[in-house]
């Protein structure tokens, strides 16, 4: 749950929420000229758009995982119940499987999620054409991406931290 599970089910959530919300809201603004209008006031849409969106994702994904962490841990306590393993046993054996570098890798791999999606999600969005199509089809794109991204980046952490 703690190397796993949490960062990865909550990046597949994330990157269905954020991540498309990302591209539609960039690719709303390109397709309005919004983008164009803080190029010609002399500012770096990237700087302006895309750097907080990033900042805010590296950010929030480890704090949602630590969520999803606690919830995991709690169900599987509740399920162990129907098997007659007390939470104390349950809380016994966690602490003996559980070490603190599986916590620290799955906030380390839920970072890197998040930046991975806000960067797929802004740049669909920077890439966004003309048209309300456009947008729809970029935030469609931008969860098909990231999900596919999400597994190959915890499939390269499997490999390096084996």
């Amino acid at each position: 749950m703690l190397r796993e599970l949490g960062a990865l089910m909550t990046a597949i959530v994330f990157a269905g929420r954020t991540g498309a919300a990302f591209a539609a809201q960039i690719g709303t603004q390109k397709v309005n000229e919004e983008v164009n209008a803080i190029t010609t006031f002399g500012l770096d849409p990237v700087r302006f758009l895309v750097l907080p969106r990033l900042v805010a994702a590296m950010l929030v994904m480890p704090l949602l995982t630590v969520l999803a962490d606690i919830v995991g841990i709690f169900g599987g306590a509740l399920v162990m119940t129907t098997f007659d393993i007390s939470f104390l046993q349950f809380y016994s054996q966690l602490l003996d499987a559980v070490t603190a570098g599986d916590f620290i890798l799955g906030l380390v791999k839920a970072a890197v999620f998040g930046l991975t999606i806000a960067a797929v999600g802004c740049q669909r969005g920077l890439a966004t054409g003309a048209g309300a199509v456009s947008v729809g089809l970029s935030a469609t794109s931008t969860v098909v991406t990231s999900i596919v991204l999400i597994v190959v980046i915890d499939g390269c952490f499997a490999v390096f931290t084996s």
